[in-house]
């Protein structure tokens, strides 16, 4: 069997080296690169790295080195055809079946790089003569300067039909239409693919021609015109400036994906060799996954109209099942009307790197484009918002990720319409213990501060509002998941629980939580055994008939997290709903205005709404918490 360089090439670009080697050797990351103790040889101080963007492994001390293929082979002691099937598989690719022919394609591979490089070097000739003075009018109308199209490679195509398959004869008109650069017609001549246009070669991580980008000279469709999927091109999987841009994305830290070719070639013209682009089609899987490989967060910076918005957003969406902890997404919003190009030429390079200082997170840029997605004053409406997020966030496949991003946007969701731990100061006034106190109405979801100190009837209201139920259940929660109490610290931090065991456990958790933020149940537990409350405790999490997911054991993690932050935005706002629904209350007895009234309705309305968002969570079969609750 004979296997092409172009199907050993992919593997080992599908195989990430750190990955693999990791099974075997405790790697660590050290910048860019990994490092370990050389499994070749005996040593106690690493000087054993991997680089993944170049896919190969060395060892400064005894010298081994090799790609993923040799690290098969050697440390793994396997044949080379096993080892390649070995990785072939967890790559998720099939081995060539050994047929006559895999020679004379190889051959024939060989044969597409050096026409592709001789079409190059020929669309270069034209630009530099007569013929592409309009070419270059172009870019010098576009502020790019001559060594800059010179270290693109850029070029001419005449504007005839024939002019390169005339150059390139010696190739054989087959070669040249299976590279793309001729177009084969029935019953007709092949006739050149290319014609009247400024030609940008389209390289590999290995900087040799693969494709090419043409766009047009004056008016015309379509605009830009790139090359078809040939043996040597597949457009989905490649980035424009992949290998100027690996290099320099190391030094600078950062990876930047804009939209097209002349962004690209203008960034780098103004100083950021960073930039990469995809191929005329939205940003998929791989291109995101190749850009993850040199940085853990890149920045896609698409143009500020509505176009490059939406282009931005589905490679959000496309983004969303590969996210891994550390590994993310970043967004750049240049102004509306404006592109890569345009700034940078219109206000400079400084104007350009101001944008990329304050790029906005992945979960933010979601949540700001559905929350404007349409409006949101009915329950429906909002309903919709939050089964969207939700629906998005389950995407994820990492279940951490996937677990932050869900009380993410719970937390969100809660705060822009006026639940949880939402409330508002009235100006120069705290309620007691030096808390603030809630004031207001409620007008489209939100909850607005009212005019007036509240008063002694919802203070006492405030104090001993909290559900004992519901604070023992949402307690048992935090011991079983404890990863969840440095999220909600804050508002954990404010309830009221009263007197008694109950209350100084609460405090005893967080506490001790807030102490190792690592620590999982059985640690929290011998913790707060040592400190005299191991009854209390246990008795907690024997308390499985409490009807919810996230008291339980052996209940989906997701889920009951989910259910836990709803839990705890519910024991928060029992005792503000009921504060200020006692002083309403008291309010429209002295006044009985008409105001007053509309205000305690609204009131009972949310009280309301609490007790049947806690009902939603008590599980099938037992019983009505919801009317005891809140």
């Amino acid at each position: 069997m004979t296997l092409t360089p172009q199907f050993l090439d992919e593997l080992r670009a599908r195989t990430t080296l750190s990955t693999l080697i990791g099974r075997t050797v405790k790697v660590q990351r050290a910048g860019r690169e990994f490092k370990a103790c050389c499994p070749f040889h005996n040593e106690k101080t690493p000087s054993f790295t991997i680089n993944d963007d170049k896919g190969f492994y060395h060892c400064f001390g005894c010298g081994a080195h090799g790609d993923a293929i040799r690290w098969m082979t050697d440390q793994r002691g396997l044949p080379f055809m096993d080892a390649v099937k070995e990785l072939a598989a967890a790559a998720g690719m099939d081995v060539p079946a050994p047929d006559k022919r895999s020679a004379e394609r190889a051959e024939r591979a060989k044969g597409l790089h050096e026409v592709m490089a001789d079409a190059a070097k020929w669309f270069a000739q034209q630009f530099d003569g007569l013929a592409g003075a309009e070419a270059r009018a172009l870019l010098a109308k576009r502020g790019i300067k001559p060594e800059t199209a010179r270290a693109f490679g850029m070029g001419y195509s005449p504007d005839t039909r024939g002019a390169l398959r005339t150059a390139l004869k010696d190739y054989g008109d087959a070669l040249l239409i299976e590279a793309g650069l001729l177009i084969q017609v029935e019953g007709k001549e092949p006739y050149d693919r290319f014609r009247g246009r400024l030609m940008i070669p389209i390289k590999d991580a290995r900087g040799r021609v693969i494709a090419f980008g043409g766009r047009i000279i004056g008016d015309g469709e379509p605009k830009y015109l790139n090359s078809p999927d040939t043996p040597l091109f597949d457009k989905g999987r490649t980035l424009y400036n992949l290998d100027r841009a690996q290099s320099a994305a190391r030094k600078a830290g950062r990876v930047i994906a804009v939209e097209g070719y002349m962004d690209v070639i203008a960034l780098a013209q103004a100083g950021f060799d960073e930039a990469v682009a995809p191929l005329g089609t939205a940003m998929t899987e791989h291109q995101l996954e190749r850009m993850w490989r040199m940085v853990d967060v890149p920045i896609l910076c698409f143009d500020g109209d509505s176009a490059g918005q939406k282009a931005a957003l589905r490679a959000a969406g496309r983004g969303f099942p590969m996210l891994e902890p550390g590994r993310s997404l970043s967004f750049v919003t240049l102004p509306e009307g404006m592109d890569p190009d345009d700034l940078v030429r219109a206000k400079g390079a400084s104007a350009f790197e101001a944008f990329l200082t304050k790029p906005e997170g992945l979960a933010t840029r979601v949540w700001n484009a559905e929350l404007v997605a349409e409006p949101l004053e009915t329950p429906e409406a909002r309903a919709g918002l939050r089964k969207r997020l939700t629906e998005r966030a389950q995407t994820i496949q990492h279940p951490i990720v996937r677990d932050e991003y869900i009380a993410e946007y719970r937390q969100r969701f809660d705060e822009q319409f006026g639940r949880g731990r939402q409330t508002a100061r009235f100006e120069g006034q705290r309620g007691g213990g030096g808390r603030p106190f809630p004031r207001g109405t409620f007008k489209n979801g939100k909850w607005t501060p009212p005019d007036r100190p509240v008063s002694n009837e919802a203070r006492g209201v405030q104090t001993t509002g909290i559900d004992p139920l519901l604070a023992r259940a949402v307690l048992a929660g935090l011991i079983r998941h404890p990863v969840e109490i440095a999220r909600h610290v804050e508002v954990l931090g404010s309830l009221r629980i009263g007197g008694g065991a109950l209350a100084r456990l609460f405090e005893a958790v967080i506490d001790v939580a807030l102490e190792d933020q690592a620590l999982d149940t059985p640690g929290i537990l011998t913790i707060l055994a040592k400190s005299g409350f191991d009854s209390v405790a246990s008795d907690l999490l024997r308390a499985d008939t409490l009807p919810f997911s996230f008291t339980q054991s052996g209940t989906d993690p997701v889920e009951a997290c989910s259910d836990l932050n709803e839990a705890i935005a519910i024991l928060a706002a029992g005792p503000v709903v009921a504060g200020a629904l006692a002083e309403a209350t008291a309010r429209l007895e002295t006044s009985g205005e008409a105001g007053d009234f509309e205000r305690q309705q609204a009131l009972l309305k949310e009280q309301m709404a609490l007790r049947e968002r806690l009902a939603n969570l008590v599980l099938a079969d037992e019983g009505d918490i919801g009317d005891k609750a809140v």
